[in-house]
């Protein structure tokens, strides 16, 4: 079954913060959630599993709470709220992850999307389990079996259904800054019978962005044209006036949801702040649920 859901993005938080933060940014979810007029329609968490990347990340990593440990905290806070998250596959020998998807299962998380190595990587290093095969391994033990479909990056639409082959049953987007995953499922509805389910990626884009560029390094692709121009409609957005950003927000919003809504994809919806949940996303994010949402 679809998950037909809102999923709202939260990174797990530094270990030295400790579990009291945890609960005050559920608290924050909740309150954030009241105000902008949406409580109550958040219907999964979904926790990224972090590891150690590029040494050119804006932000430093440093180590943060485990997807589980996270979860065991909020979950509580959040009444009828669901979990998702990310799992890095290539780092667990076949046993490993068997044990590691149980215990995620066990705690409560709905669905886990199989990621594999970082960008400083290739494809197949790392010596554990490839995503692509971990979607078939465990198909007994994960229900809802995720992948990242990144339209703009070359060879997708091969890469993508090869995925559905092996069993995925849905796709998370990366952050979409333009309306290229309209293009691409367009295509892939006509030479693939695939339907999986898509969870649309929208992410704010807070004035911080000008002077940190977390969200232009996470969509990084170079030599890319299409993610230079996702690149600069970010950089436009970070330095634009509150009322033009959302402005812009939206009618990106409103031009993938009138492009893929009659395609034939079960479609859910994935908000993230990457620089961590405030007012004005929740106003965005409000406004955009108030133009279509998974339960209209």
């Amino acid at each position: 079954m679809p998950l037909n859901t809102i999923a709202l993005e939260l990174v797990p938080p530094n270990i030295d913060r400790g579990a009291d933060h945890a609960r005050d940014e559920a608290h924050k979810v909740l309150q954030l959630s009241a105000e902008a007029g949406i409580a109550g329609r958040i219907g999964h968490v979904m926790i990224p599993g972090m590891i150690p990347e590029d040494d050119d990340r804006p932000i430093e990593m440093k180590p943060k709470f485990d997807v589980s440990d996270f979860w065991s905290v909020i979950h509580p806070e959040l009444p009828r709220v669901h979990g998702l998250c990310t799992q890095v596959t290539a780092f667990l020998d076949e046993s490993a992850l068997r044990s590691r998807l149980t215990e995620l299962g066990r705690a409560g998380f709905e669905g886990i999307i199989f990621v594999g190595v970082p960008r400083t990587m290739n494809d197949g290093e790392g010596g554990g389990v490839a995503p692509t095969d971990a979607l078939s391994k465990f198909d007994d033990l994960v229900a809802n079996r995720g992948v990242i479909l990144i339209p703009t990056r070359d060879g997708e639409q091969g890469r993508f259904d090869f995925k559905c082959d092996q069993g995925a049953t849905f796709g998370m987007t990366q952050l979409l800054y333009s309306d290229a995953i309209v293009g691409f499922l367009r295509g892939f509805a006509q030479s693939s019978d695939h339907r999986p389910e898509i969870l649309l990626s929208f992410g704010f884009v807070p004035k911080l962005e000008s002077r940190v560029g977390l969200i232009d390094w996470l969509i990084q692709d170079p030599g890319n044209a299409a993610v230079a121009a996702e690149q600069a409609f970010v950089r436009n957005l970070a330095a634009s006036e509150p009322d033009i950003k959302r402005r812009n927000l939206i009618g990106l919003y409103q031009r993938v949801i009138d492009g893929v809504a009659e395609l034939g994809y079960p479609l859910s919806l994935h908000f993230e702040a990457p620089y961590g949940v405030s007012k004005p996303a929740f106003d965005t994010f409000a406004e955009m649920l108030a133009y279509w949402s998974p339960h209209t």
